[in-house]
C-alpha cells in the first residue's frame, strides 16, 4: 500500500510540475503547419530539425521507423486529426498509463516540438518519405 501511495504521489507531482513548466500555447502563438519537400526526402530546415528531434529522442522505439506504430500508435494515422495543442499536451505531459513518456524535461523537445509536429504532419500527409532526410539545399 505504501509503495502504491508513493507511486501515485510521484506521478501527481510530476504531472503538476510538467503543467507548471510547460503550458499549452494559445492558437495565436503557434506557427501554421508549413513544410517544403522536394523528392520526398529533401526538406526545409525546420522540418529537418523535427526529424532530427525524432531520431535523437528515439521515438521510433515505440512508434516505428516509418511512424506506422509498434507498441505505440501509428502517428501517420493519428496526425490526420491530431492538432498542435493535443500534440503539445501529449509530449509535455505524456500518457504514462499507455507508456508514453513526458518529454517536458527535454531541452531538445522544448526547442523543436513544433518542428517535430511539422515533420510528422508531412509524413501523415504522404509528402515526406520514411527514412533519412536531408536539407533541400544539400549538395
Amino acid at each position: 500500500m505504501k509503495g502504491r501511495s508513493l507511486l501515485l504521489l510521484s506521478m501527481t507531482l510530476a504531472a503538476s510540475s510538467a503543467s507548471f513548466a510547460q503550458t499549452a500555447p494559445s492558437p495565436g502563438q503557434m506557427k501554421p503547419v508549413a513544410y517544403k519537400v522536394v523528392d520526398g526526402n529533401k526538406v526545409d530546415n525546420d522540418t529537418l530539425q523535427g526529424w532530427r528531434t525524432w531520431r535523437a529522442l528515439a521515438c521510433e522505439r515505440c512508434h516505428g521507423a516509418k511512424q506506422e506504430g509498434l507498441v505505440g500508435p501509428s502517428l501517420v494515422d493519428a496526425f490526420k486529426t491530431l492538432d498542435k495543442n493535443e500534440f503539445h499536451r501529449t509530449v509535455f505531459g505524456g500518457r504514462v498509463d499507455k507508456g508514453m513518456p513526458d518529454f517536458s524535461a527535454s531541452q531538445m523537445m522544448q526547442k523543436n516540438w513544433e518542428n517535430l509536429y511539422t515533420y510528422l504532419k508531412g509524413r501523415s500527409d504522404g509528402k515526406i518519405n520514411p527514412g533519412d532526410l536531408q536539407a533541400i539545399d544539400a549538395k
